[in-house]
């Protein structure tokens, strides 16, 4: 300790001994770690309080100034205040080193003691002995006992050992109260173990919270094992396994449980620490002394009457030594009190059997003043393992918030509340036997109660909703609705589900999964068919919702049918807001049709983890959450058998090649082969259990030549097995995974078996030998991945001959060459979300993937394109499966639900699947579009008519009349694919350019063309300048150059080596005076149409530049690149103005979804909108967004824009057409 700190000590110390009570501050001191439980009872150990005063000051002098510290914030915390005065001045810096030591617990959430504190050294030595095993490994330490055991205390005390945490835990304690939570409260409370752990990360991931419970499980493996390598996770109050499980990331776990069992459910070593269901009696007795600052052996008689009343529990005994620290004298009287019985009829129904706590709770409540006795029953309305900051309680009682943290404090003091001082400001919870009490003792006005706490809201927040700032905000977004309900109110809920500023404003804080859970626990109060449109919208948007910045709601909204609710806020929002000059875009021809599934099917109370179909396609089996297998039929949906398999979640289940057996596998440890024996019964044929961990996946053969059982786990050795279904030991095991094995599948001819790990890798085994074949290091695929953090390999499937295995990590899946081992192709997913989930279709070269954003993704991999998105799930889809002959696709999700799709049908959620080169004629109110379409037709569509062409042709054109579709003529001449053709603005002549190298100008009429030569590349574009005097143009090429030719005579007049790598893109201003080129070289240049000379080198972006356009007054040039970044230019200097999308990257690792592909400025110069992944408009002047139109395909490659900007047209990726009008109300 400092000498100056030592030497106020010493001047104050005589003032110190007389007025402290050293019991009380050094139960701080030992949460903050600085004084030890052996110094804590050796000063308990003096008889009187003087004494023991003056020893804690001798044991404080001994120290460091850590020591100091703590026992001045105790003073203040005590509400010694002028003794803490007294050691201000002189108050010791801290080390950095010393100061994470002081706080790393207070950091980590972890409670401190609660005000009165009986040492239980043989548990706590118990507890500290089996942390010291999780040393050297990761594992689970589980302290179990029945409710108010103590064991939550307990546990916080066990790590109040600074040679514990310095030698095992040196990344930290980090403490989450779970207790008995839905999902999505689950979720919550992993992202904000989350948050904690990334505070001070500057790395984007950590501005987004995880969108699912699977990616939180995911950060949290990260985070662990990356920047808090060897902490401590505790878990507090944790009620059932598939909890747990979402905490099994290989690290180290102390779980605090009423079920003994509960850590049978994950992998890993695992210690169990029994908690006595009360204390002995000498404990007792010493909690009740330090209560009334006395001996346990100095009490009056009816001392140990109380404690056996009290049945040993601390909570009850805390009660009864908080009243008599008041009242000292009422030993007969309370003892009275607890003998009565009078509460013996409370919470027959409750998971708790005190009937002393009913007294006790009583005679407390009875020394409270009659309004703070009102004020206390409001707690009532309290949820378990919620911690509530004071300010929703001086919205509740209406006081000042100084008022509320008074009676707070009073309640405190008198072991009616709790407070974690970790958190500021203070939040305060009722322990759950408590609040069990208060609920039953006001049964009949709870919905009362709950009514009180919305109109107090409604009242307080009458002009705007709670904000960020407010320090009650994350309460209300999480628990108004609950309080509607339990009130009755279904009209106020109505309205506050059912607005699109309630989606907006919680999403924001929350995201949006917390949303979906709210419409599904409240569905039996609101509208279904209105509830159902808000799930779907949230489900379609969820991971736009996810991003930040916010996207725009009312935009995202405005994409919605034109019959639901959401479109219709939202579009009345944006006519509203448009006409004080804001910009939004109605999608004035999106479908309206109903989800394209065949077949919706509610199987389970619970998430569906898994669906797939019998080899003769005619059933389908499922299973999940429930514990059940049940199989329907593929045609109907209608029940023929259900099976109670198991006594956890089942996780996959197989039919057998002859559809003779079901296999089911368990979060259980067990595998279980059901036998058919007829069309609606089911019984257990074999019971197989080897696995020592979760198993993960099962999967028969594809064939019957010899009927195999293979399954996967995540044992640490023994991970995959082989059985024979007819045996119950199984025939072989494949030794190669380190990690769990998270999936496995057969060859198409059954002579090989693939294996997804956690390890990173997808291994090949012989089946005849269970040697392994192959070895495909999936994780060197991500560069960011290290030793330790590897990415997971979730799945994999077989091409339907065989040649290609298909395996998905992360957000992307790969296509490997079987006997090279080669990566073929990658596709990739949003950023935003992870591939659960992957199933190639047996006879046809599609790819589906199931995504956490709610979606499954029908793509080609051969071509490694997107075909469709089959949108409907209301939650994360969790497995895809197409039927033996590929006719039909089923999906299975968290929102309890299987659906069936027929695959011909859900390559596109439009009417048409055009492709993206198009042409477009604005006229007036009309709008007619012209482009391709995936049967190799020519598609005219308008406002007003679909008119489709059909047309086959190889390098040729054809010339069609509108609207018959006859071919006026046929022009043969190129003798590779034609990218480009434009008429001259009189309609006579058409020019042409090709993969040939050349350029063509035909009189169509008669067949005639010239030739232009000199490009030595693909000729993708030209620009046409048509005026009265001369008729030239610009080509540009791959080969760096751009060419200028006269049309009428086949010259070339200029040629320009403009870049050294590919000219892709160019544009001339409105005044011919200049152009602009830009390339893959990284650079746009700007050429005087006078000199041919370079006029500007623009340098500055990190990618290809892909696109450039020149505003309408000659003033500014837009370049766009391939990293999504845009800048513009100015045409007088050359100077950068401004860049466009800079501050952070979206869900594609872009600044813009995409390469920027097309650029076009307003006619007044003052927006400019461009296309890459999705749409945006922007100020040109501030370089601002102002809106953002997401489409359902990405990769957009040109715009269409009417000549007064109000209308804008595009087609995307999977061949959706938009057309896009501006909502009226306001000007750009």
């Amino acid at each position: 300790m400092e000498e100056r700190a030592r030497s106020c000590l010493l001047r104050s110390k005589a003032t110190l001994e007389q007025d402290i009570k050293a019991s009380y501050l050094m139960d701080h001191m030992v949460s903050d770690g600085v004084l030890t439980n052996e110094e804590e009872s050796r000063v308990l150990s003096k008889p009187t309080r003087r004494e023991q005063a003056a020893a804690l000051l001798e044991v404080l002098l001994r120290k460091d100034n850590r020591a100091y510290i703590s026992f001045y914030n105790a003073l203040i915390r005590e509400s010694y205040g002028d003794l803490a005065n007294l050691l201000h001045s002189d108050l010791p810096l801290l080390s950095p080193e010393g100061e994470r030591s002081f706080g790393i617990l207070s950091e980590g959430g972890v409670p401190q003691r609660p005000v009165v504190f009986v040492s239980r050294p043989a548990l706590l030595n118990l507890i500290r002995e089996k942390l010291y095993r999780l040393q050297n490994t990761p594992g689970w330490v589980t302290v179990f006992g029945m409710a108010g055991s103590g064991k939550s205390v307990m546990a916080a005390e066990a790590v109040r050992d600074r040679a514990l945490i310095k030698e095992c835990f040196p990344g930290g304690v980090h403490w989450l109260s779970v207790g008995q939570c839905e999902r999505a409260d689950l979720l919550v409370r992993m992202q904000s173990l989350c948050f904690r752990l990334e505070q001070g990360q500057s790395s984007e991931a950590s501005q987004r919270p995880p969108c699912s419970v699977e990616e939180a499980k995911e950060r949290l493996r990260f985070l662990v094992l990356r920047r808090f390598p060897r902490s401590l996770l505790i878990l507090d109050d944790v009620w059932d396994s598939s909890t747990l499980r979402s905490f099994d990331i290989q690290c180290r776990v102390l779980l605090t449980t009423r079920n003994r069992g509960l850590a049978d459910s994950v992998s890993g070593t695992s210690f169990e620490v029994p908690v006595e269901s009360g204390l002995d009696e000498e404990k007792a007795l010493e909690i009740l002394a330090l209560y009334v600052n006395g001996k346990p052996h100095k009490l009056p008689e009816q001392a140990r009457s109380i404690v056996s009343e009290c049945k040993g529990s601390p909570l009850v005994v805390s009660l009864i030594g908080a009243l008599l620290r008041e009242f000292p004298d009422r030993w007969s009287y309370y003892l009275r009190q607890l003998q009565k019985k009078q509460f013996k009829r409370i919470r027959k129904s409750s998971s708790y059997d005190y009937e002393a706590l009913d007294q006790a709770m009583d005679a407390s409540l009875q020394v409270l003043e009659p309004e703070h006795q009102d004020l206390y029953r409001d707690l009532s309305i309290m949820q378990k393992d919620v911690k509530v900051p004071a300010k929703v309680l001086s919205v509740l009682w209406d006081l000042e918030l100084e008022e509320v943290e008074d009676v707070l404090q009073e309640f405190v003091n008198k072991s009616l509340l709790f407070r974690d001082c970790n958190q500021r400001p203070y939040h305060y919870y009722l322990h759950d036997l408590q609040l069990d009490f208060l609920i039953e003792q006001n049964r009949d006005q709870i919905a009362e109660l709950h009514k009180k706490l919305v109109r107090q809201y409604q009242k307080f927040y009458n002009e705007r909703p709670p904000s960020p700032g407010d320090i009650d905000c994350s309460y209300w977004y999480r628990f108004l609705p609950y309080h509607m309900a339990k009130a009755g109110l279904s009209k106020e809920l109505y309205s506050l589900m059912f607005s699109l500023d309630w989606v907006k404003e919680k999403a924001q804080f929350m995201g949006s999964a917390h949303l979906i859970n709210d419409y599904v626990e409240y569905g039996e109060i609101l509208d279904k068919e209105v509830r159902l449109q808000f799930q779907e919208f949230l489900s379609l948007n969820g991971h736009h919702l996810e991003q930040r910045p916010f996207p725009d709601i009312v935009q995202l909204a405005l994409s919605q049918p034109a019959c639901s609710e959401v479109y219709r806020q939202a579009l009345m929002q944006a006519q509203k807001r448009a006409s004080r000059g804001r910009l939004y875009l109605d999608w004035v021809n999106k479908n309206n049709q109903d989800s394209l599934s065949l077949l919706v099917m509610h199987p389970h109370q619970g998430s569906v983890y898994y669906a797939g179909f019998s080899k003769d396609g005619s059933k389908i089996a499922s299973c999940g959450a429930n514990k059940a297998l049940r199989v329907f039929k593929t045609t109907s949906g209608e029940k023929l058998l259900e099976l109670q398999a198991h006594d956890e979640d089942i996780l996959c289940c197989s039919f057998s090649p002859d559809d003779r057996y079901i296999a089911t596998c368990s979060s259980d440890r067990k595998v279980k082969v059901s036998v058919s024996v007829s069309v609606a019964t089911l019984f257990v044929g074999q019971y197989l259990s080897e696995h020592e961990e979760q198993i993960n996946h099962c999967q028969f053969t594809n064939t019957g030549r010899r009927v195999l059982l293979a399954t996967c786990s995540n044992d640490k050795f023994t991970n995959t097995k082989l059985w024979n279904p007819n045996k119950p030991t199984s025939q072989n095991t494949m030794f190669g995974h380190m990690e769990p094995v998270n999936h496995c599948c057969f060859s198409p001819n059954d002579a090989y078996l693939a294996t997804s790990s956690s390890d990173g890798t997808v291994k090949l085994f012989e089946v005849s030998s269970a040697n392994e074949w192959k070895s495909i290091d999936v994780n060197s695929y991500f560069p960011e991945s290290d030793d330790e953090i590897k990415a997971i390999v979730k799945c994999s499937t077989w091409s339907a001959d065989g040649s290609r295995i298909i395996c998905a990590a992360r957000n992307a899946v790969f296509v490997f060459d079987v006997k090279t081992s080669d990566m073929l192709l990658e596709m990739k997913t949003s950023r935003l979300s992870t591939v659960q989930y992957c199933h190639a279709c047996p006879n046809s070269s599609l790819l589906a993937v199931a995504l956490s954003h709610y979606t499954v993704e029908l793509w080609n991999f051969e071509t490694s394109k997107k075909k469709a998105e089959c949108n409907g799930h209301l939650s994360w889809v969790h497995c895809v499966q197409f039927s033996p002959d590929g006719s039909l696709l089923l999906s299975s999700s968290d929102d309890q639900t299987i659906r069936l799709w027929e695959t011909n049908r859900v390559h596109t959620s439009s009417a048409a699947a055009l492709k993206r080169d198009s042409d477009v004629l604005f006229s007036q109110s009309d709008v007619t579009i012209v482009a391709p379409d995936s049967r190799n037709r020519l598609q005219v569509q308008s406002t007003r008519d679909l008119l489709a062409f059909e047309q086959s042709c190889c390098f040729c054109l054809k010339v069609l009349e509108v609207p018959s579709g006859k071919t006026s003529q046929t022009l043969t001449g190129h003798t590779r694919t034609v990218h480009h053709c434009q008429f001259t603005d009189d309609g006579e002549t058409l020019v042409t350019s090709s993969e040939d190298t050349t350029v063509r100008v035909w009189k169509w009429r008669t067949g005639e063309y010239l030739v232009l030569e000199g490009h030595k590349e693909p000729v993708r574009k030209f620009h046409l300048l048509n005026n009265s005097t001369s008729s030239h143009m610009f080509s540009w090429s791959f080969d760096g150059t751009v060419k200028v030719w006269d049309l009428n005579r086949g010259q070339m007049l200029q040629d320009l080596e403009c870049h050294k790598g590919a000219v892709l893109s160019c544009d001339v201003s409105s005044d011919r005076h200049l152009f602009a080129t830009t390339s893959a070289d990284r650079t746009a240049k700007v050429w005087s149409n006078a000199s041919w000379e370079m006029t500007f080198l623009l340098k500055g972006h990190k990618d290809c530049v892909r696109s450039c356009r020149f505003s309408w007054d000659n003033k500014r040039l837009a370049t766009g690149d391939d990293n999504g970044e845009i800048r513009l230019w100015s045409m007088l200097d050359g100077a950068l103005l401004k860049i466009c999308s800079r501050d952070t990257k979206d869900s594609m690792d872009s600044f813009h979804g995409g390469w920027v592909t097309d650029l076009q400025f307003s006619p007044d110069n003052r927006v400019l909108v461009s296309t890459g992944g999705y749409i945006k408009w922007w100020s040109v002047e501030t370089g601002e967004a102002l809106q953002t139109f997401y489409t359902m395909g990405a990769n957009l490659k040109k715009i269409h824009v009417s000549a007064d900007f109000t209308t804008f047209v595009t087609v995307d990726s999977i061949g959706i057409l938009y057309v896009l009008k501006k909502v009226e109300g306001g000007s750009l």
